[in-house]
């Protein structure tokens, strides 16, 4: 049986805790977030473009919980205000014209499947088609078959970036998952892995933002 309970923090942040490793929280001065447990050892905060999230070890209490979120209540509100003038100023972009998006599109064509070479050969896979895409929401995918898309708006980012993404996407040749076994080949291959996707994580609204119009493949 699921079990709820109703807090409230020192801050005046009002939570509801669900008795389940994933736990959704309203805060009453208007903070929503998740709290998340784990094998972790210590508590974190994370503001993200979907919501703030609070994640904690198994054994933390409650209070203890309550505790932390109302230490921290200058720096959640300090960093959603950043995330809503963030939101601000994608919503200010100048988009691409289609030519522009089509140039892009024929740059990551001679550009990432040299990428695509060079790591496959560093992680020993193989892969089957490469396809250029304007996508809306992925950075890169790789189907069960090694056909591997890739978002031509990645030309827009800084070249690690691009490889990251190649790197993520070749390493679902070995692992079709998000494991540790996954992100432990990820870091072998690329150390700055995590630098390089917090990046994108930052700054790929934006881009995406910018790629908006109907159509959707690219090449």
């Amino acid at each position: 049986m699921k079990k709820e309970k109703i807090s409230e923090a020192g801050c005046g942040i009002d939570y509801k805790v669900v008795m389940k490793k994933e736990k959704n929280s309203e805060a009453g001065c208007g903070i929503d977030y998740k709290v998340v447990r784990s094998g972790r050892k210590t508590m974190a905060l994370q503001v993200r473009g979907d919501g703030v999230v609070v994640r904690a070890p198994y054994h933390v209490t409650d209070a203890e919980i309550e505790g932390f979120v109302s230490s921290h209540r200058k720096w959640i509100l300090k960093h959603i205000d950043l995330m809503k003038e963030h939101a601000k100023q994608i919503s200010e972009v100048t988009p691409l014209t289609y030519e522009d998006v089509q140039e892009l599109a024929n740059k990551a064509m001679e550009i990432i499947p040299e990428r695509v070479r060079h790591y496959a050969a560093l992680i020993g896979v193989t892969y089957g088609r490469i396809t250029i895409r304007n996508q809306r929401t992925r950075w890169g995918s790789c189907s069960a078959k090694g056909n591997l898309n890739f978002n031509c708006l990645l030309m827009l980012a800084p070249p690690e970036v691009v490889d990251s993404v190649v790197v993520h996407e070749l390493c679902h040749r070995k692992e079709m998952n998000h494991s540790e076994r996954f992100y432990s080949e990820v870091l072998r291959v690329f150390p700055d892995y995590w630098k390089w996707t917090e990046w994108l994580k930052r700054n790929g609204p934006e881009l995406m933002k910018r790629g908006e119009f109907d159509t959707d493949t690219i090449a």
